[in-house]
C-alpha cells in the first residue's frame, strides 16, 4: 500500500511538473529583478479585444513605410484567443481602398516609462511582405516629430527571412536606412515553429537586446555617429503591429499565404534593479 501511494503521488509530481512547465507564467529566460511597471498576460474571451485600459488602436495606413495594410479598430484584425494570448491578424481583403487589413497597438496616453526592461513572448509569422514589429516610440513625438522622439525596435523582422530578427535604434542623425541596426540568427528552425521572448533592457547608459536572454546588441552613447543625438531620457510607448508590405519587405507576393498573425503570449516591463 506504501509503496502504491508512493508511486501515485511521483506521478502526480511528474505531471506537475510537465503542467507547469508548459505554463506561460514558467520562469522567463533570464531572471528579472525589479519593480513590475506593466504586464498584460492577455487573459479573457476568446475574440474579446484586448484590454482598452492598456491598449488603443491606431487606425490608418501607412504610417510613412509605404506600408499596404489598412489597420483597424476591428476584432477579426486584433483579438484574444481565449487561451491567454493577443492575435493581431493581417487579412487579404479590400477594405478602405486598400487590399490587406492589420492592426497596430499603441500603450500611448495609457502607458509610458523611461528605462527598464521590455519585453514580450511571441510567435511569428512568415511570408514575402509580412512585417511584425514589437518597439517603442517617443512620447513626445506629437511635439518633436520623428526621429527627434526617438525609437527603439525590440524586435522587427521580414517574413522572407524567417530565421532572422532585427533590433535597431533611431534618433537625430541615424535614422529609417541609416539606424543602428543588428540581427539575430536561429541556429534551428523558424520563428513561426515556437514562441520566442524578445527584450531591451534600456538604461541611463545604454541600451541591450537580447533573444531567449542571449545578448546580441548593445548601444551607447558613445555609440552614435558624430552627427547624433543620444534621445532616450523621457519616457516611451509600446508598439504592437503587423504590416503587410512596406519598404521595408517589399510586397506579398503569390507565395505569400493570409491570413498571417503574429501571436503575443504576454508583454511586461520592469523597472531594472541596479
Amino acid at each position: 500500500m506504501i509503496r502504491t501511494r508512493l508511486l501515485q503521488c511521483m506521478s502526480a509530481l511528474l505531471a506537475l511538473a510537465l503542467v507547469m512547465g508548459c505554463r506561460k507564467d514558467a520562469a522567463p529566460t533570464a531572471p528579472v529583478t525589479g519593480e513590475l511597471l506593466f504586464q498584460d498576460e492577455f487573459d479573457g474571451a476568446s475574440g474579446a479585444p484586448p484590454s482598452p485600459t492598456r491598449w488603443r488602436y491606431e487606425v490608418g495606413t501607412d504610417w510613412g513605410n509605404a506600408q499596404l495594410e489598412y489597420d483597424t479598430n476591428r476584432t477579426q484584425n486584433a483579438s484574444l484567443n481565449g487561451v491567454g494570448q493577443l492575435v493581431i491578424t493581417a487579412r487579404a481583403e479590400t477594405f478602405q481602398n486598400r487590399s490587406y487589413t492589420s492592426a497596430r497597438l499603441n500603450t500611448l496616453g495609457l502607458f509610458t516609462s523611461m528605462h527598464g526592461r521590455f519585453e514580450a513572448r511571441m510567435k511569428l509569422p512568415i511570408g514575402q511582405g509580412i512585417w511584425p514589429a514589437f518597439w517603442l516610440l517617443g512620447s513626445n513625438i506629437g511635439t518633436v516629430g520623428w526621429p527627434g522622439c526617438g525609437e527603439i525596435d525590440i524586435m522587427e523582422m521580414r517574413g522572407q527571412t524567417p530565421t532572422q530578427i532585427q533590433g535597431s535604434l533611431h534618433g537625430p542623425g541615424y535614422s529609417g536606412g541609416a539606424s543602428l541596426t543588428s540581427s539575430f540568427n536561429l541556429t534551428a528552425g523558424t520563428f513561426n515553429d515556437d514562441f520566442h521572448v524578445f527584450s531591451v533592457e534600456w538604461s541611463p547608459s545604454r541600451i541591450v537586446w537580447k533573444v531567449d536572454g542571449i545578448t546580441y546588441k548593445t548601444v551607447t552613447p558613445s555609440s552614435l555617429p558624430s552627427n547624433g543625438t543620444w534621445v532616450f531620457e523621457h519616457p516611451f510607448s509600446i508598439i504592437l503591429n503587423l504590416a503587410v508590405g512596406g519598404s521595408y519587405v517589399g510586397a506579398p507576393n503569390g507565395s505569400t499565404v493570409f491570413p498571417q498573425t503574429l501571436v503575443v503570449d504576454w508583454v511586461r516591463v520592469y523597472r531594472i534593479t541596479p
